[in-house]
């Protein structure tokens, strides 16, 4: 009989206890016996649904504390020596150090999984990295699940993939030298698991889906070659994209399954089934592990039918990935639109759907018949249904003429245009947008929508805390101003509430790195613009301040990556349909007096497709889009966007054409790294390397942001340099915020001196 497995499960909870556990113990309000109690009770909470639910095997290494490429780290006992921890004897406090930061280390960087909005924290790889088995964290998993009753499949980051996610550090060096050393360590993981008596183990390569170098590819048959060494049985499991190109590859390495991603790339199955060997499993992703919407019942177990006659109980149904990527349970959902509730399946859902796929499969369709016609009715009357399509959406796009998302002059004409006014100093000082959501924001928040605060009670609070946000900004001597986003609840979420075609959950929330969780809007019909969303907002702010105030807008190809998308229409055709409704604001923004602009595109990089056939299309569309954003608008007023915690060296001319006049990006991390790629290829317009981490709560020292600004200035000149944080500082307090921001105010003033008395030598 066919096996149900997941390749992953939500680490949260359901309603993110995970992320008030690790909360309340860097708070200290928990010890640390505590906060692994909690999380232990979590994750066996977590096993046992999973077996109630029919599974016949669970993940067990999913769970993480903060992140499972942290955990691979010191699984293999390779983390980064300028902390000076022992991988075999790290402490909870010092596991967090590595993720967070402390009073002499920065973080390790943190960048996207893949084309996902999940961030990892990079391995440093040096030419002299050496590795060490470090089982006993997953073991002692392994024991837990084991003691429930639980069959354990252990979950392992491919070695490949592991070196491939890292970067290296020093000299320059082939990460793939350092595969021999790490694979005699996987074989020494793989001894200690089988010691554990486990069956299978999957480990997870998932960059075979990214267009990779020969010599990387060639890497994997000697890799699993030497892996097939232990009895263990292996599922390679491969996933985000097709790797069709792979299939003679795939199909002749020495492991017991490959599961294949079968959502995102169904076509891929033409390229293995006629020469499937016949003593392996193919784990087969037929339920969405990426998006919220119900499977197509009916449609899915015609695909795992056709499947079974051919592969019989060598065939495995499982989600396409690790549903890490969907919120917990839509059972909690109790004030969503009943018709649309019934078009949705969390991760919870998804699990009963593989269980219902297992019997149908097994036991005929006649088992479940009436799941079946329930899953028909609900797509059928998603089709049908009337505010899915609008006529004045539809002829808005149609009408558009040629060239409508170019700005009226090129950016020196309006760069001149834009200095005429604003009067800047050199090195301008400015933030990303979001000052720090206190406790007293947060209630004022909650009893607004609880009714217990007015409308008129709700804006004066949230009005003082815009005239808190401006007097200490101009107390700190910054620039240019942002009016704090004290009524933003999250930067995606806000905008989608106040845009037709947006639902809401209460409780869909899915992790983005750590305890940062993120509940992504539900895109389900077409997009447009009611009323202004920010225009009062921002009017006030500037009301309070002769400097000038920055519009905060959040872009076109961000809320399409940050929310649950329809999938009944092109994504190129929903982010038009966002980019036209955000121009609106912009032009109201303009037309009260906003004349500097900023419209947040972080996830341009994410949306990137895996392999580079596919860049050219979408960045057409992605580039277009932001560029409708702000379409229109006078040369005099100024576009800026932000970036952060993604690599950009390799699209930077699509960057380019974005044609912001000021772009913000996130530098401090890597030392700066980023911005050599801007430098090498002479980036034309204006930029703003982040200076600070702000997902740290470590202040820097002044002489560490003085040497990142005088790395900026090295590749960017200064008359087009600005100086701000990473990020908005939403997560962190205001001591350390404002202490981090007077250290860059206190630097750039210094830096301003130097270059001025520099030019007068020169004169």
């Amino acid at each position: 009989m066919s096996h149900i497995h997941l390749l992953g499960f939500p680490r949260i909870g359901a309603k993110r206890e995970l992320k008030f556990l690790l909360e309340q113990f860097w708070r200290q309000d928990i010890d640390e016996a505590t906060l692994l109690g909690g999380a232990r009770e979590l994750r066996q909470k977590h096993w046992l649904l999973q077996k109630g639910a029919g599974l016949d095997i669970s993940p067990v290494g999913d769970f993480s504390l903060y992140d499972q490429v942290l955990d691979a780290q010191v699984l293999v006992g390779a983390i980064p020596r300028r902390f000076g921890f022992d991988a075999a004897t790290l402490s909870t406090s010092q596991y967090f150090q590595l993720a967070r930061g402390n009073a002499t280390q920065h973080a390790l960087e943190m960048t996207k999984w893949f084309d996902t909005n999940y961030h990892y924290l990079v391995p440093e790889w040096h030419a002299d990295t050496t590795f060490a088995a470090n089982p006993a964290p997953l073991l002692a998993h392994i024991a837990e699940a084991q003691a429930l009753g639980i069959q354990a499949k252990p979950v392992l980051i491919g070695p490949l993939t592991l070196l491939w996610q890292g970067k290296c550090k020093g000299s320059t060096f082939d990460r793939l030298s350092l595969l021999p050393a790490l694979l005699a360590t996987y074989q020494q993981l793989l001894a200690a698991l089988n010691a554990a008596k486990v069956d299978w183990v999957q480990i997870d390569e998932p960059i075979l889906a990214l267009d990779l170098p020969a010599d990387w590819l060639a890497a994997f048959t000697p890799t699993y070659q030497a892996l097939a060494a232990s009895p263990l049985k292996l599922l390679l499991a491969t996933y985000f994209g097709s790797v069709a190109q792979h299939a003679p590859l795939l199909t002749a390495l020495p492991v017991a399954g490959l599961h294949l991603d079968l959502v995102r790339a169904p076509q891929q199955l033409g390229a293995f089934l006629p020469a499937w060997p016949q003593d392996k499993i193919l784990s087969a992703g037929l339920i969405d592990g990426r998006n919220i919407w119900r499977a197509d019942l009916d449609a899915t177990l015609a695909q795992a039918e056709t499947l079974h006659a051919t592969l019989g109980n060598q065939l495995w149904l499982a989600p396409s990935c690790s549903l890490l990527h969907s919120p917990f349970d839509l059972a909690q959902e109790g004030k969503l639109d009943v018709d649309l509730k019934s078009w949705l399946a969390f991760a919870v859902q998804k699990v009963n759907e593989l269980k219902l796929l297992k019997r149908g499969l097994h036991s005929g369709r006649s088992s479940i018949e009436n799941e079946l016609a329930a899953s028909n009715f609900a797509r059928q009357q998603r089709q049908q249904h009337p505010r899915i399509h609008r006529a004045d959406v539809a002829q808005r796009l149609a009408a558009l003429p040629a060239g409508s998302d170019q700005r009226h002059s090129p950016y020196p004409l309006r760069a001149q245009a834009q200095a005429s006014w604003l009067k800047l100093p050199l090195l301008p000082t400015t933030t990303i947008g979001s000052f720090p959501q206190t406790s007293d924001i947060r209630a004022a928040r909650a009893a607004f929508k609880r009714g217990e605060l007015n409308a008129a009670g709700y804006e004066q609070a949230m009005k003082a805390e815009i005239e808190l946000v401006i007097r200490k900004q101009e107390a700190l001597d910054i620039d240019v101003l942002v009016h704090g986003e004290a009524e933003r609840n999250d930067m995606v979420e806000y905008f989608g509430e106040q845009l037709d075609g947006f639902a809401f959950t209460e409780y869909g929330w899915v992790q983005s790195y750590g305890s940062r969780c993120v509940k992504p809007p539900i895109i389900y019909g077409d997009v447009a613009r009611p009323h202004a969303m920010t225009v009062a907002w921002s009017v006030y702010a500037q009301s309070l301040t002769p400097r000038p105030v920055k519009g905060m807008l959040t872009g076109p190809v961000t809320i399409l990556q940050w929310s649950f998308v329809r999938n009944d229409l092109p994504r190129s055709q929903v982010c038009r349909q966002i980019a036209l409704a955000i121009n609106d604001e912009v032009l109201d923004l303009e037309n009260a007096g906003i004349k500097v602009i900023q419209i947040d595109e972080p996830a341009v990089r994410e949306g990137l497709p895996l392999q580079r056939a596919d860049w050219d299309a979408y960045l057409a569309w992605a580039g277009e889009a932001f560029r409708l954003s702000c379409a229109r608008v006078d040369d005099s007023t100024q576009i800026h966007t932000h970036m952060c915690y993604s690599e950009f060296g390799d699209i930077l001319p699509a960057i380019a054409a974005l044609d912001a006049d000021v772009i913000t990006i996130e530098t401090s991390r890597s030392d700066m790294e980023l911005l050599r790629d801007f430098g090498s290829f002479q980036y034309p317009n204006e930029i703003g390397p982040g200076v600070y981490d702000i997902h740290s709560p470590r202040i820097p020292a002044e002489h560490e942001l003085e040497k990142l600004l005088a790395k900026a200035l090295d590749v960017i000149p200064a008359q087009r340099l600005w100086v701000n944080p990473d990020c908005g500082l939403k997560t962190r307090g205001w001591p350390e915020a404002e202490a981090a921001l007077q250290a860059m105010v206190n630097v750039t003033k210094r830096l301003r001196q130097q270059l001025a008395q520099t030019a007068s030598s020169a004169v």
